[in-house]
């Protein structure tokens, strides 16, 4: 694996030299997401492996190449799992690009965001130099979280090499409940259920129907199935995974019209714009397809407390993701030019000119 890392080097050095544009890509699963790709191609596919995974320690470390269902296939030899439960998207997914870019599936409200799982990362800069960032545990304080930094940097800020994640058991039990419900309702609902003590795994509403996934000791899931009612959801497995991998109907929409994700406070009240929605996260994600002018919907999720992401199709010449503010922009700017100074990382493909 040393002559792919000297390999990567090279290119990155070269590119420096030259000014040219290099579009990182692992699987390129997620090419679609965010703003247009510029540059040439540096693929990391031939770098995997997984270097260490302890299952007494809940930890694994692996090379940013390794495919996502070949470490979710390790992890559940000793039933354990990525608890965040990144979205694949095809199956040439990679460790690499699940921490590029910082999704999350439906478990995020209940265990945490990917950000919370990576315990440490090593990097190649723009200068073909490896900076190494965190450990491999949890009580880790030396320096800057610079390796939860990269997690969602869309490889803006260098070439992700090596990266050590918490993994957690898998739940002994698992089951889903239905309930028939209005949009307002089942926010309110879920904000009720939130600050109780119960073992709320995942949440979904779609037209009129919530879906609420409880996860945990199997007593703990039995109690709160006899406390909440509901309906029991038959093959919920396969609808939890059509929810991560996007392939339930509600995603298969016209693509030109645009799918917004919307990022709010759980308690937000359902948003005054036209279009079809779905909501996750116990309120706090929604997805919306609608005709409605951009500007409209990002300002109606700024009023909420939120922002909104063009996350797939549409106008991406209008910005994908949410305007950053003036001091949040400074901070980027000043990121970028210490990790890649002469540009050449993803470039424009967070926001232009970055």
């Amino acid at each position: 694996m040393q002559s792919i890392v000297e390999n990567f080097r090279e290119r990155i050095l070269a590119a420096s030299n030259s000014q040219t544009a290099l579009q990182i890509q692992g699987g390129g699963s997620k090419r679609w997401y965010g703003q247009e790709l510029k540059g040439e191609l540096l693929e990391t596919s031939a770098y995997q492996g997984i270097l260490a995974y302890d299952p007494t320690e809940l930890v694994l470390t692996a090379r940013s190449g390794t495919r996502l269902q070949d470490i979710e296939a390790a992890l559940a030899e000793h039933n354990q799992m990525l608890a965040f439960e990144p979205p694949h998207w095809g199956t040439a997914a990679t460790i690499g690009g699940v921490v590029a870019a910082g999704l999350s599936g439906p478990r995020r409200p209940a265990a945490g965001a990917v950000r919370d799982f990576v315990l440490g990362a090593s990097l190649m800069d723009g200068k073909g130099d490896v900076l190494e960032f965190g450990g491999q545990v949890m009580k880790n304080v030396a320096g800057y979280d610079v390796s939860r930094l990269l997690t969602g940097s869309m490889g803006c800020l260098g070439l992700l090499l090596d990266i050590s994640v918490k993994v957690l058991p898998r739940p002994f039990a698992e089951t889903t409940l239905v309930f028939a419900l209005s949009e307002a309702d089942a926010i309110t609902r879920l904000n009720q259920w939130a600050g109780q003590a119960l073992p709320i795994s995942g949440s979904c509403w779609h037209v009129g129907r919530l879906m609420l996934r409880l996860s945990g000791a199997e007593a703990a899931v039995r109690a709160a199935k006899v406390r909440l009612g509901g309906e029991e959801m038959q093959d919920a497995a396969e609808f939890w995974i059509s929810l991560r991998e996007q392939t339930h109907d509600f995603f298969s929409q016209d693509e030109e019209q645009g799918l917004w994700r919307l990022s709010l406070p759980s308690t937000a009240t359902p948003l005054r714009l036209s279009g079809k929605s779905m909501i996750e996260w116990g309120g706090a994600q929604r997805w919306l397809y609608s005709n409605e002018k951009p500007e409209l919907i990002r300002l109606n999720a700024l009023a909420a407390g939120g922002h909104a992401c063009l996350f797939r199709g549409g106008d991406k010449s209008l910005g994908v993701f949410a305007p950053l503010s003036a001091p949040l922009e400074k901070i980027h700017q000043r990121l970028k030019t210490v990790f890649d100074p002469a540009g050449i990382f993803n470039p424009g493909r967070m926001y232009k000119g970055f």
